[in-house]
């Protein structure tokens, strides 16, 4: 974990509570709310201000995760907001709902601001068929190289990257059912369904960096050749089956264009600092697959596109998130799913450690698609109906406009005290998870 992937992630952590308190502030000013204190962080002050036109506390706090926007009237043991018109509680029930909903909405609408940016420069991944296996289900279904898939396994695509999330929630098994595809070809839309082909294939065990860097192999596959071979993760491939190879950009054209067989692989590392020439011979697996490849290259988009898988963009994260926490809730996944402060520095210090090589550009706009990652991770999650969140405290509001009248201070108080309780448990857990993936 680096120096400098835990400033990163300092500053976009604190950019994000930023974003999101701000939403809860400005829409507390405009509804008349009188905003105590805005602080970053928790634990003591290290610096504050005290505006003079708002009499609000801006504040820079010890802890530099988490964030508040307190205002008056809003917890369940003030009594110095009862008669003051502009205490929180005074307000309508619409009006509450709106400063509830306020800071969510905001980290979607920076999420979307950011994807306008990084869709607008980068562009984004069609999910183009660029390749199709002769004989296999796919080909015999009628699908060829160059169409565009609209629809895959019931779900609409703007994305190539969303046919890998549906492939690891849904993977193909020998009883799978056939796979529904609709797609585009020459202005026409087709449906095949495709029933999953059992291949094999031959695997070394290993994953990199396919960038402009020296090919620094990122991780080795446990039981894999590659570890069999005494191969360890930072290691440097120099050269393969003869042909030299000095980045990984240069590795991932070499996997192009050589597919590995059963043959031996020579290859020549960097190991510890000296070099080290290995055979490794692949290890057969097999596994069900339609027989097609697709797009994860980006491609421009004009203003309209931009604006539109801007959106696309938005809507995929945000149904990732409720998709993930579906195979969470049902038993299918496990706490690794989850990551805490420490699990999201160590997510930037490998991108920005991955992208830094390929220049500033590549750099920041990855930088910035983990903005938006997050950013719409915490909107989502500050929307689930838990108590201690935004999404908690607007199902409370939704049962005082239905009930006329609200519910006591004193109840909501002990209810979002256990929510805070049992989230703060989750936490440690995350953290305690995070930390032991090191080890």
């Amino acid at each position: 974990m680096s120096f400098i992937s835990i400033i990163l992630a300092i500053v976009i952590l604190g950019i994000l509570i930023i974003v999101h308190e701000f939403g809860h502030y400005i829409l507390a000013v405009k509804n008349g709310v009188f905003v105590k204190e805005f602080s970053i962080g928790f634990g003591p002050r290290i610096v504050s201000h005290v505006s003079k036109k708002t009499g609000t506390r801006f504040s820079l706090k010890a802890i530099p995760f988490g964030g508040s926007c307190q205002m008056l009237g809003m917890l369940e043991d003030e009594d110095d907001g009862t008669d003051d018109e502009r205490s929180y509680d005074k307000k309508s029930v619409w009006a509450r709902m709106s400063i509830t909903l306020a800071g969510p909405f905001f980290n979607f609408l920076l999420a979307f601001v950011l994807a306008v940016i990084v869709v607008g420069t980068s562009g984004y991944d069609p999910p183009t068929v660029t390749a199709v296996v002769e004989d296999s289900p796919a080909y015999e279904a009628g699908l060829r190289e160059g169409d565009l898939i609209k629809k895959f396994n019931g779900t609409k695509v703007d994305f190539g990257r969303e046919i890998v999330l549906e492939s690891y929630l849904h993977p193909l098994e020998s009883d799978s059912k056939p796979v529904e595809i609709v797609y585009e070809r020459d202005g026409e839309t087709y449906k095949a369904n495709i029933l999953p082909k059992e291949f094999e294939y031959y695997v070394i065990g290993l994953s990199y960096y396919a960038n402009d860097a020296p090919a620094e192999i990122a991780e080795v596959t446990e039981g894999s050749p590659m570890e069999k071979a005494g191969i360890i993760k930072g290691d440097v491939i120099t050269e393969i089956n003869g042909v030299k190879i000095e980045t990984g950009a240069d590795l991932g054209t070499y996997f192009d264009e050589h597919e590995i067989t059963s043959e031996p692989v020579s290859l020549t590392i960097l190991h510890h600092g000296g070099e080290k020439k290995v055979t490794v011979t692949p290890d057969k697996e097999s596994a069900y697959r339609l027989g097609f490849q697709y797009n994860r290259e980006n491609v421009k988009a004009n203003t309209l596109g931009t604006l539109k898988y801007s959106f696309a963009e938005m809507k995929y994260e945000i149904v990732s998130v409720f998709k993930s926490l579906g195979i969470l809730f049902s038993g299918r996944g496990s706490l690794d799913m989850l990551s805490g402060p420490v699990g999201i520095v160590e997510v930037i210090g490998t991108t920005y450690d991955a992208s830094a090589p390929s220049g500033f550009l590549v750099t920041l706009m990855n930088m910035l698609s983990i903005v938006i990652l997050l950013s719409t991770n915490l909107g989502v999650l500050n929307l689930l109906p838990l108590p201690a969140l935004d999404g908690g405290r607007f199902i409370l509001l939704i049962i005082e406009a239905i009930r006329r009248k609200p519910i006591k201070k004193k109840y909501e108080g002990i209810i979002t005290m256990v929510g805070a309780v049992l989230i703060m448990i989750l936490a440690v857990v995350v953290l305690v998870n995070d930390v032991l993936k090191f080890f």
